[in-house]
């Protein structure tokens, strides 16, 4: 096509400035909560007696903040962006997608309130009560005509491979937030699942394990297709693998819940199927992370430079990382030493920081100077300094937990000549303090690492412009 020979795409980007300033200031309070809880662990008494304020009832909002407020955050303005340059059209309906911003913020809100005061259905990743999940399907229902509707209206024959992620993501999340809260209201903030016993277990971590494979792994693998290629300024490594990595990761993700009820009371073949496809998962998952540092073939020389770059690719190794020890925590003989110990919250924030917390920061740090209209962030160095404050605290962090809790395995299981245990639990508690503390300065790191990022999006936004994008069509697709 003639270069000459364009039309002006306008691009709908408020809503995407929305969450991506939203992001950043849902990142700051979740890890914040995620600090203040990690340091109850070594100092119970940080909780000042105040029931609002206790372990039990902060860590589920720690969770929902961390994962749905900022991760969504991040999602909804990543996918808004990209399925936008890359279809050369811009949203499907637009007031649409304003009340996606707004309806996921009171979501966000409800859930400040809701878990603090004690109302919880106390099913993982899924606390919030009845009323709220009402608003969440409402909300994602319109997620969906926005994507899907804006998919449908593109001016381009393809559909990159990024939008296939979204909309696994889109469409997946839709279905496990609707099966597992099945429920029967008792009340304005109570009710009953639909479910009973191991049924509900079961139904539960099919939920569960795959809000990590769909919320917190398709989702951002989007992310990574699109903003890896772009910020290295090299095409995707092999486009092939990328759509062989989509379908095989999809199809077995959906498999793999049952490794979370190992030796419970779920039938063993049930058991035995969630740790095989577990195991087969490991494939696609290093498929699509050799994919993304490969991209890197021919330009390595631009991560010396490139903070941004660097926060892309390392959160690829901790997503190599945790999608190699989840298979292996999966083995029904490692689950006997691993299962109830602190080795699990190290595998779980090993992909929560590393990847999906890392994935995020450099997508947003790639974002914000476009959005508001700036060559660059306010303070590159300022991006270097967050780069090395939460590396090093992800490492504090899943090293005092793995330690720990192969530890709290082994003190656990260890038996005397006459087949009494050795160490009492209180003891297993004792020898973990050290390691909460270190975990602690892990987090401190971490939350650190983000109020400067916070104070470097303020900077570059309020010295930009809001304005719309307004970008030749012929460039479109390579925006």
């Amino acid at each position: 096509m003639d270069a000459r020979k364009t039309d002006a795409a306008h691009y709908d980007d408020t809503v995407v400035r929305q969450f991506s300033v939203m992001a950043v200031v849902w990142g700051v309070v979740g890890m914040l909560v995620g600090v203040l809880i990690a340091a109850q662990l070594a100092w119970p008494e940080l909780n000042f007696g105040i029931p609002w304020l206790s372990y039990g009832r902060l860590r589920p909002l720690h969770t929902n903040a961390v994962i749905f407020a900022f991760g969504g955050c991040t999602l909804f303005a990543s996918s808004y962006y990209v399925v936008q340059r890359t279809s050369q059209v811009s949203l499907f309906a637009g007031r649409l997608a304003a009340f996606t911003f707004w309806g996921w913020q009171l979501v966000i809100l409800a859930a400040a309130i809701s878990l603090p005061l004690g109302y919880s259905t106390g099913k993982e990743y899924a606390e919030l009560e009845w009323p709220i999940d009402i608003l969440i399907t409402l909300v994602w229902v319109a997620y969906a005509i926005v994507f899907f509707g804006t998919i449908g209206t593109r001016k381009v024959r393809h559909i990159y491979v990024a939008n296939w992620f979204f909309g696994a993501f889109i469409l997946a999340v839709a279905l496990l937030h609707v099966v597992n809260s099945a429920e029967v209201p008792a009340g304005f903030m109570k009710s009953y699942s639909a479910y009973a016993g191991v049924q509900d277990a079961m139904v539960q971590w099919w939920y569960g394990h795959n809000a990590v494979g769909f919320f917190l792994t398709a989702g951002f693998l989007g992310m990574m297709y699109y903003f890896i290629p772009k910020q290295a300024g090299r095409p995707v490594y092999s486009y092939r693998l990328s759509i062989v990595h989509f379908w095989a990761l999809i199809f077995t993700y959906m498999w793999a819940g049952p490794h979370h009820l190992h030796y419970t009371a779920l039938p063993d073949w049930t058991q035995s199927l969630g740790m095989v496809f577990s195991l087969i998962l490991l494939a696609p998952s290093w498929g699509g992370m050799i994919n993304g540092v490969m991209t890197l073939s021919g330009a390595w020389h631009k991560l010396r430079d490139d903070p941004i770059l660097r926060f892309l690719i390392v959160s690829l190794s901790f997503y190599g990382m945790s999608t190699f020890e989840g298979p292996m925590m999966s083995i029904k003989t490692v689950n006997a030493l691993s299962h109830y110990t602190d080795w699990t919250v190290g595998h779980v924030h090993s992909g929560a920081l590393g990847w999906v917390g890392l994935i995020s920061m450099g997508s947003l740090y790639y974002l914000v100077p476009r959005l508001f209209g700036r060559e660059k962030m306010h303070s590159i160095q300022a991006i270097e300094l967050h780069f090395w404050m939460a590396t090093v605290g992800i490492v504090l962090y899943i090293a005092a937990m793995w330690i720990a809790g192969v530890m709290q395995g082994l003190m656990w299981r260890a038996i005397n000549p006459d087949g009494t245990l050795s160490y009492s639990f209180v003891e297993g508690v004792k020898a973990s303090y050290p390691f909460y503390v270190v975990r602690t300065v892990g987090g401190l790191l971490y939350l650190g690492g983000m109020l400067v990022m916070a104070w470097n999006v303020w900077l570059t936004a309020i010295g930009g412009r809001s304005a719309k994008a307004l970008i030749p069509a012929v460039h479109a697709a390579q925006a």
